[in-house]
C-alpha cells in the first residue's frame, strides 16, 4: 500500500519536480514533505501540497485512486464540500452518487456565476 508520502513522491517525479521545490512552491520549508515519511502531515499542509500537484487531498490519502484534477479554487472548495458528507440519513454515500454530487454543485455554481 502506498502512503501519502509515496503518492506525492510518484507525482513529484511524474510532474519533474523535486520535493524541495515542491514544499518551496506550496510554501513549506524545504524538508517538509520529507518527514511525512514518519508522520502524518498537517491538513492545511497537505492541501497545500495537493493544489501544487493539481490532484485532490483525497487522493494523496489514498481515499480514490483517482487523480481527479483540481481546475481552480472552487473545484477545490466542491471536493472539500463532498470530503464533508460521508453519509445522508444514515447511509455511505457511494462514489458514484459522489460524482453525481459533483456534477449538480458544479453545474450549479457555473450557472450561478453566468447570471
Amino acid at each position: 500500500m502506498m502512503t501519502t508520502f509515496d503518492r506525492i513522491n510518484e507525482l513529484a517525479k511524474k510532474r519533474g519536480i523535486g520535493l524541495r521545490t515542491l514544499a518551496q512552491d506550496a510554501g513549506l520549508g524545504e524538508t517538509t514533505i520529507y518527514g511525512w515519511k514518519r508522520r502524518t502531515p498537517d491538513s492545511a499542509k497537505l492541501k497545500a501540497v495537493a493544489k501544487e500537484l493539481h490532484v485532490t487531498v483525497d487522493y494523496l490519502l489514498g481515499k480514490t485512486e483517482k487523480e481527479e484534477p483540481v481546475n481552480d479554487t472552487r473545484d477545490m472548495e466542491v471536493e472539500e464540500a463532498l470530503n464533508s458528507m460521508r453519509s445522508y440519513q444514515g447511509q455511505p454515500i457511494s462514489d458514484e452518487e459522489r460524482e453525481v454530487m459533483r456534477g449538480i454543485i458544479k453545474g450549479y455554481l457555473d450557472n450561478k456565476n453566468k447570471k
